[in-house]
């Protein structure tokens, strides 16, 4: 009995002291010691060598600083140990693309996708390796400092992280019924606190921009379709001709998530239908869809602010692209989106002309 309850007593401290190192080791490696994180594990995994957390935290470690080999071997071990294991899966996901096979990359996010629907890691890799260009934030970052726009107007500014790179002199200004702001806004930049429709029904877009076009817009609210159609509508009245409208959430990833309703935390909605839309009805326009992850950026150039057509057959044209099933897509989704590296030397030949 005695010798039980000791016994008990061991296995309890062994795995009291595994999930210390498990915190320390992910507290040393949240601070960049990465050297000091790994050799943590070294030393829980010379004790306990079939200890699966520590493998994958290991090698996500190791993965992290581009130790691909040793990443390797130890989700290798962890895939041994725990096959079904979504962590295994996803890094091994993670470094066999960074080794190079994309091919098998994405066999390996498919299949954590099967087993965890909406996994939004997964999700997010899978988008990352099938686009390959430059996330749409830091290509946001360029687009900016290229363009230098004199005017910029967003509609979504959730938590303000896109607006803040609007720099002075450049006047900014963000539309969304219910901003999130994280840091104080700048003299020149003003938030109106009101649905966009509401918005554009109410303000002269010229005048609170002190009567300059709109140079810059970067649609990024409701995930529906209908309402980006009407921003972009509205926007261009605003707009001269050489001014370029981004549209985020225009390359879906899957059926599951462009729904129109949402399931999971990675999502695009529908608004891939907008694109299909302006280059179809609106072939004056120069649309393409860039291929910036999480899940891809149109780039609207070309701009008539005196065209009325959107707005004037609104209806008919909403009926006719809500009535298109994501089928539409299945045989040659890049080639109907109008796909584009997203690589930013290639985007920037997009808005030199």
């Amino acid at each position: 009995m005695l010798r039980r309850i000791l016994k008990g007593l061991a296995t309890s401290r062994a795995l009291i002291d595994a999930d210390e190192a498990l915190r320390h080791a992910r507290e040393l490696a949240n601070e960049s010691r990465h050297g000091e994180a790994i050799a943590r594990l070294d030393h829980l995994l010379s004790a306990r060598p079939d200890c699966v957390d520590g493998l994958v935290l290991r090698a996500s470690i190791k993965r992290a600083i581009r130790q691909l080999a040793g990443a390797a071997e130890d989700v290798g071990r962890a895939m041994e140990l725990a096959p079904d294991d979504p962590r295994c899966v996803f890094e091994l996901a993670f470094v066999t693309y960074l080794q190079g096979d994309r091919r098998l990359a994405l066999e390996y996010c498919e299949r954590l996708r099967q087993a965890s629907p909406g996994d939004e890691r997964a999700c997010t890799l899978h988008a990352h390796i099938q686009l390959g260009g430059d996330h749409y934030h830091q290509l946001l970052v360029r687009i900016l400092d290229f363009v230098k726009p004199r005017t910029y107007v967003e509609i979504g500014v959730d938590a303000g992280d896109s607006l803040r790179l609007v720099e002075p002199p450049a006047l900014a200004i963000g539309i969304d019924p219910e901003p999130r702001l994280t840091h104080p806004l700048r003299a020149n930049q003003k938030v109106f606190a009101m649905r966009s429709d509401a918005f554009f029904a109410s303000h002269d877009l010229r005048a609170e921009l002190g009567g300059l076009p709109v140079d810059l817009a970067f649609i990024d609210g409701m995930h529906h379709f209908e309402y980006a159609l009407r921003d972009f509508a509205h926007l261009e009245r605003y707009c001269a001709r050489d001014s370029t409208i981004l549209i985020h959430d225009c390359f879906p990833l899957d059926r599951e998530t462009a729904e129109r309703d949402r399931r999971y935390t990675f999502w695009s909605g529908d608004i891939w239908r907008l694109i299909v839309l302006l280059r179809k009805h609106r072939p004056d326009l120069a649309v393409h869809t860039i291929g910036a992850p999480p899940t891809g950026l149109g780039l609207v150039r070309n701009l008539d602010p005196g065209s009325r057509v959107l707005l004037e057959h609104y209806d008919q044209l909403c009926k006719e692209l809500l009535s298109l099933d994501y089928s539409y897509l299945d045989a040659d989704k890049a080639g109907k989106l109008n796909l584009f590296p997203g690589e930013w030397e290639k985007v920037r030949t997009l808005i030199s002309s």
